[in-house]
């Protein structure tokens, strides 16, 4: 029976061997060519398409409790982890985005985050001038692939080992709880130190100038800490040197300009 089942086989490969090959005639080759060229045009124009897509890029504006500060949502992240803060034009040098920001007419600081940029304005300018120029510098920014920043970015809050029990709680706390609702709102909390029960914080973003920081930081944050960590007496709110002599220049030049 197994012999009789191969010799069948043998005779079937044999007759398809003898058999001539199969030829497509000059109208089926066009034909074939020109389906293949089709489908390869449609593979490109998907692909065009594809890359079309990818370099459209939807900005959106989001309302601070600053009215002072916009925040812009990309749709794509912008450092990924931490934040950064640009008070004046002096302090851009690492990153073009900001210094091309700055050149905006009305811009008085820029702050990066995660997923978001908060810009502040000056008083005197209106946000319907600033929004459509701002939009513009972030898209042509990202649609050319540099990096935003070649700075050093605030951190999470990270617990170190020369952090005693109550400082390890109050990072914690501000990492997990506080920050990211700040940030929600354009802003963040930086951690400055714990002296005397004082938990001394600087408010970035939108938070600075803000009418309703002070709210925040006795209402929000001071009852939190205090709620959880017995030890804090107090929250305070402080500036770096830096930051403070930045911010003296600003308002001694912001004034020349209106006097003029």
């Amino acid at each position: 029976m197994a012999a009789a089942v191969r010799w069948n086989l043998l005779r079937v490969l044999r007759s398809q061997a003898a058999s001539p090959p199969i030829r497509f005639s000059l109208k089926d080759r066009s034909q074939c060519y020109s389906l293949w060229l089709a489908q390869k045009h449609r593979i490109l124009q998907q692909s065009e398409n594809k890359q079309i897509l990818v370099r459209c890029l939807s900005i959106l504006t989001q309302d601070t409790p600053n009215p002072r500060s916009l925040k812009f949502l990309p749709g794509k992240p912008v450092l990924g982890t931490g934040t950064l803060d640009f008070p004046t034009s002096s302090s851009a040098e690492c990153s073009s985005l900001a210094k091309n920001l700055f050149q905006v007419e009305g811009v008085k600081s820029v702050f990066f985050g995660p997923d978001f940029i908060t810009l502040t304005k000056i008083d005197d300018v209106e946000w319907m001038d600033i929004k459509d120029n701002a939009v513009e510098v972030i898209t042509k920014f990202f649609e050319s692939g540099e990096p935003v920043t070649t700075g050093v970015t605030h951190p999470e809050n990270s617990v170190s080992e020369e952090d005693d029990d109550i400082v390890s709680m109050i990072k914690e706390l501000l990492d997990t709880r506080i920050r990211p609702t700040v940030q929600e709102d354009g802003g963040d909390v930086i951690f400055k130190g714990f002296e005397d029960g004082t938990v001394k914080l600087k408010l970035v973003g939108s938070c600075t100038g803000c009418p309703s920081s002070t709210v925040t930081l006795r209402n929000g944050i001071q009852n939190m800490l205090q709620f959880y960590i017995p030890e804090v007496d107090d929250v305070e709110q402080v500036e770096d040197e830096v930051d403070e002599i930045n911010m003296k220049v600003f308002t001694e030049v912001e004034q020349k300009l209106k006097d003029s």
